[in-house]
Order: structure tokens, then sequence, then C-alpha cells
């Protein structure tokens, strides 16, 4: 259990030995929090599962001239078990509805502070989970691991995937890998269309990078270097029908992850990108549209004159 010094008008534990699902809100919510509120919430699951949060609601008393970094105002904390300490991962205060947030662990807690009230600040409402899918909702998860996940030709020629948590930041020591699967005559492409792994290059240890890597085996594969940093859209294409992504973050710092589309090609295809396309044709939806709106402002005009 976590250990702490502190008084507090209000705490809350929640164990998936309970409901593996809930809500939980400021006091009197919606109705205004009281001044110097001070509360936390616990959060204990087992093996291997992950606390997430998804935040419903938020609204905090945000002075007029205050920082952005939440000091010396209302906010709520979020902490997790790091080497048998607590480590603060983020901070929540203003009105902007925050990202889901994940553990890096079973267990979570959250800290409360509302220094100050105003009619306006209704504080929060959050749904928690204990998940072991790690907020991964694609692919089929392979339970013998503890986050991987496959994605297969035959059930699906093409697709999304992200990074645990998505479209939170991913949790801190975690390692996910993702196995795509094709036919004998198909190969894999991926498009990452957002990416921010926190790291510098060459994403190596000795710089404590979180990194993702390909692999055209099980094993490491030094065809492809390490990715980590912040990266425009970018490409990686497969040599043959299997595929491995490896995702590896490690106890310190985070960022928002990855999103990326697959897709299964015969190896003789070229990879037409799909957001290319829909540019495309949103760029004719307009072309059109103005051509058309040309066309009927004179007929218009002779119609309503004549």
């Amino acid at each position: 259990m976590y250990k702490y010094f502190f008084a507090s008008s209000c705490h809350q534990e929640f164990s998936s030995d309970g409901t593996k699902h809930g809500t939980l809100s400021s006091p009197n919510y919606p109705a205004p929090y009281a001044a110097n509120t001070h509360c936390h919430y616990e959060f204990f699951g087992r093996g291997k599962e992950r606390v997430r949060l998804q935040f419903q609601d938020f609204y905090l008393h945000k002075p007029a001239d205050s920082s952005i970094d939440c000091t010396n105002m209302d906010s709520l904390q979020a902490f997790v078990n790091v080497d048998g300490r607590l480590e603060k991962v983020d901070s929540f205060c203003g009105t902007d509805l925050p990202k889901p947030v994940m553990s890096n662990g079973p267990k979570l807690m959250l800290e409360f502070r509302g220094l100050h009230s105003s009619r306006h600040a209704r504080g929060f409402k959050i749904s928690y989970s204990f998940v072991e899918n790690f907020g991964i909702t694609t692919g089929k998860q392979l339970k013998e691991f503890p986050c991987a996940f496959v994605y297969n030709s035959t059930e699906a020629r093409n697709g999304t995937f992200a990074s645990p948590n998505s479209p939170g930041p991913y949790p801190r020591d975690t390692e996910c890998t993702y196995f795509f699967y094709g036919g004998d005559t198909e190969k894999v492409h991926l498009h990452f269309t957002s990416f921010d792994v926190e790291g510098v290059l060459p994403c190596e240890a000795v710089s404590a990078s979180d990194y993702v890597e390909f692999s055209n085996h099980m094993t490491e594969d030094s065809r492809y270097g390490r990715y980590c940093g912040q990266m425009k859209e970018f490409h990686v294409e497969s040599e043959r029908n299997f595929f491995k992504v490896t995702f590896r973050s490690n106890d310190r710092l985070d960022g928002t992850g990855f999103m990326a589309i697959y897709q299964f090609l015969e190896i003789t295809d070229e990879y037409q990108s799909p957001i290319q396309d829909d540019a495309v044709n949103l760029d004719g939806f307009f072309s059109g549209l103005l051509l058309l709106i040309a066309v009927a402002i004179p007929q218009l005009h002779k119609y309503i004159i004549g």
C-alpha cells in the first residue's frame, strides 16, 4: 500500500476485487467543491492489470493571472509506484479535458487539492477501469505475453494500431509487441500518422530513450534503426509476409505515443496512402463546389433582375 502522511478531508479506495470499472467525482459534483478541499483516491489492481482513467468532465477554478504549470492552483495530480516510491506522472488544472491516464502497474493514486472555491468550479468526473489490454483496442491479444497483439491478413487486410493508452500518454516501464502475419505473397506496410516517443536519436539506453523498433524476424533486425522523438508522418515496409513492431518505454518521462495504419499488400503492389487519397478527393469536392457556385451565381443574378 502507498505510504503518505497528510491530513485529508476525503479519501476513497478502489479495488479490482470489488469491480473492474466505475466512476469517481470531486466532492459535491456537479455542484462546486468547497475551498481547502484535499482528497486522495487510491486504486489497487491485481497481476497484469493496469489502472486506466478517462475524464468525462473537468472544470477547476483557475485565477486569471495564473501560470500554465498548475503551481499553486486547484489541481488533480496522478502518481504511480516506481521502485517502491510515489512518482508524479501528471498534473491537471484549469478547464481543458485531460486525455486518458494509465498506470505503469496495478496501482495508481490521485490527489486533488481545491484551494479556492467558485460557483463555476464544478470539479471533475472520471471513469476508471482495471484493464489488461493496455487500452489497445485492435488486433488479437496474446494472453501468454505481458503486452502483445496479432494482426492477420486473413482477418483484416488493413486497419489501425496505436501505442498503449492512446490517445493519452503511454504508461511508463512498458513493452508492447505487435505481430503482423500476411499471406505467402504479401508484405506489410505501416503508415505512422502521428509519432511522439520520448527520446533522442539513436534512441539508446545511454540517453534513457523510449523507442519503437521494427523487424522482419522474431529477433532484432539491423536493417531498421530505432525510432524515437517527435516525427512527422512516415512509412515503414517489411521485406516479407511477417513484421514485428516493438514499443518500449522506461520509467522516466513519456510522450503521447503513436497512431498508425497497417495494410497488407501483394509484394508487387505499390503503396497508396489513404490519407493522400482523401486529400485529393476533398480537393476535388471543393473544386467542384466552387465551379458550381461560379456557374450558379450569374444564372441567379439573371433570374432576379429578369
